[in-house]
């Protein structure tokens, strides 16, 4: 989720679901703050049962395999972007199309009106990844509301965080600032990002609860409109097409597929 997350274009909320932890991710990150409430008022011995339910077998493992992924790929993704465009993201095409089938397999019995959301999502997502990237002077309060709206996008297969920030023009300013440690812009960044996760989490697992097959129909389209992004960035690349490089480029494509195929039989 970490790796896809620094990528614009690849939603860490569609490796959620490729590993089969989305709606457990969902329900935990609601049951954070379900300790707060009773806290508020005065309910000790029930805040901390609730804090007990926090799901910390998936939150600390996945949390540190987040923070690695943006330790070293903030390093390391910037350089494969520039150099070998095409093929990184003919292999986030390969991850997602692959996933795709393994969330249309989740939905429950639907209708045509629950398949319409998918229709929804396809053209929101669509519409989304082409839009042109904003050219802004980051202030501290722009950083908080760029961080809400990336970690509300990260939750959403087929929207991707860093693509967002791309669009409002400080992809390459918060890579930086991790990089150079800017500790002021990294923590409005992180506040907008926790008020943001917990209220888009509770809206998500109400969602998920109450209307699972048109929520599940809605992600399916986020997933098939964001295909548009590394569809362009592999045909718009650059890149000198020939035998080889049409070769690579599949190489790559079907290789993310393939590790979708092992990791949803796997999850089976």
């Amino acid at each position: 989720m970490g790796s896809a997350d620094i990528i614009p274009g690849v939603s860490g909320g569609t490796m959620a679901l490729i590993t089969g932890i989305y709606e457990r991710l969902i329900t935990g990150i609601k049951g954070l703050t379900d300790f707060i409430k009773p806290l508020s008022k005065g309910q000790l011995n029930k805040s901390w049962k609730s804090l007990l339910k926090i799901d910390f077998k998936l939150f600390i493992p996945l949390g540190i395999g987040i923070l690695l992924a943006f330790s070293i790929g903030s390093l390391i993704i910037p350089h494969l972007l520039d150099n070998y465009t095409a093929f990184i993201y003919a292999f986030f095409f390969g991850l997602i199309l692959a996933s795709i089938k393994l969330v249309y397999k989740r939905i429950e019995k639907s209708n045509y009106l629950d398949k319409s959301f998918g229709l929804i999502g396809f053209i929101i997502a669509f519409l989304i990844v082409g839009l042109t990237a904003l050219s802004t002077t980051p202030s501290y309060w722009f950083i908080f509301i760029c961080g809400a709206i990336a970690i509300t996008a990260m939750l959403l297969p087929g929207v991707s965080g860093s693509f967002m920030l791309l669009m409002l023009g400080q992809y390459k300013f918060m890579l930086e600032a991790l990089r150079e440690l800017k500790l002021g812009y990294i923590a409005c960044f992180l506040v907008g990002a926790v008020i943001s996760l917990i209220i888009s989490s509770r809206v998500l697992y109400y969602l998920l609860r109450k209307h699972h097959s048109k929520t599940m129909w809605f992600l399916v389209g986020l997933m098939v409109g964001a295909l548009r992004l590394p569809f362009e960035k592999i045909v718009y690349s650059g890149i000198e097409w020939n035998i080889v490089s049409g070769f690579f480029v599949g190489l790559f494509l079907v290789i993310g597929v393939v590790i979708v195929l092992v990791v949803g039989k796997y999850e089976q």
